[in-house]
């Protein structure tokens, strides 16, 4: 399987936030069709309430057309969504993006409106420092 440059940075950024990785992919199935979202996460928020769970696409927009990986990322993150929704509607979908990105093309009014039209939940992370910078829902 081919790993996001940054699947190990964003992994331990999770990690220091004390989120459990419990698949690394997470594989699953809708209908006739097989996915793999790049983690699934699990944290415990106190003792006498279930935990928190959630699925991570990570994505690095290095490729010099940011608007191509958007396009990539938008149609993974909704196909990932749908198949979650029916195969384990607990766990919530995280679109993670670099702080680089973040800053320049996700500031953009087109990118703004995207994110709000499909509801897209983000964490931004800094992959030199290996930390999540923001969550966004």
């Amino acid at each position: 399987m081919f790993k996001d440059k940054f699947h190990e940075a964003v992994k331990q950024a999770l990690q220091k936030e004390r989120w459990t990785i419990t698949d690394d992919p997470l594989r699953f199935q809708y209908g006739n069709v097989n996915f793999q979202v790049d983690l699934a996460l699990e944290r415990i928020v106190a003792a006498e309430r279930e935990g928190e769970k959630i699925a991570v696409e990570i994505e690095s927009f290095l490729n010099p057309s940011a608007i191509t990986d958007f396009y990539s990322a938008l149609g993974q993150f909704l196909s990932y969504r749908l198949g979650l929704s029916d195969t384990e509607p607990e766990r919530a979908l995280y679109l993670a993006v670099p702080l680089d990105a973040y800053e320049t093309f996700f500031q953009l009014e087109f990118t703004q409106a995207a994110i709000q039209l499909y509801q897209i939940w983000l964490i931004v992370y800094d992959p030199v420092n290996e930390v999540i910078v923001q969550w966004r829902r």
